[in-house]
């Protein structure tokens, strides 16, 4: 079964802002990746289970935010001033840390399906 849904990507112009939403069920630590044409899965921001001290990757820092509501069992990944570098699937993942902030790949245990993201010039 399919524990992880990404949603909310779509075609923009660079400049442009896009929200994605990740469905998921418990109250897991949580985080976001992506994976352009030809690269290799990047992790992208972690954020505990409680919401707090989110780690992003520099590359996006200043420009995504990460939230999360438990109550609605739903993750966002807010994405403004959007590039064209920024062209990938994006995967909603969760992690088996109980506490603290997962920030590389072996954190994580599972990924959703993705959703696309594409940022045109």
């Amino acid at each position: 079964q399919v524990r992880l849904v990404e949603s909310g990507g779509g075609l923009v112009q660079a400049g442009d802002s896009l929200r994605l939403s990740c469905a998921f069920a418990g109250h897991t630590s949580m985080g976001w990746f992506r994976q352009a044409p030809g690269k290799e899965r990047e992790f992208v921001v972690g954020v505990s289970g409680s919401g707090g001290s989110p780690y992003y990757t520099d590359s996006v820092k200043g420009r995504f935010t990460i939230s999360r509501d438990n109550g609605k069992n739903t993750v966002y990944l807010q994405m403004n001033s959007l590039k064209v570098e920024d062209t990938a699937v994006y995967y909603c993942a969760d992690s088996h840390l109980r506490i603290g902030v997962p920030t590389v790949m072996s954190d994580f245990r599972s990924w959703g399906q993705g959703t696309q993201v594409t940022v045109s010039s």
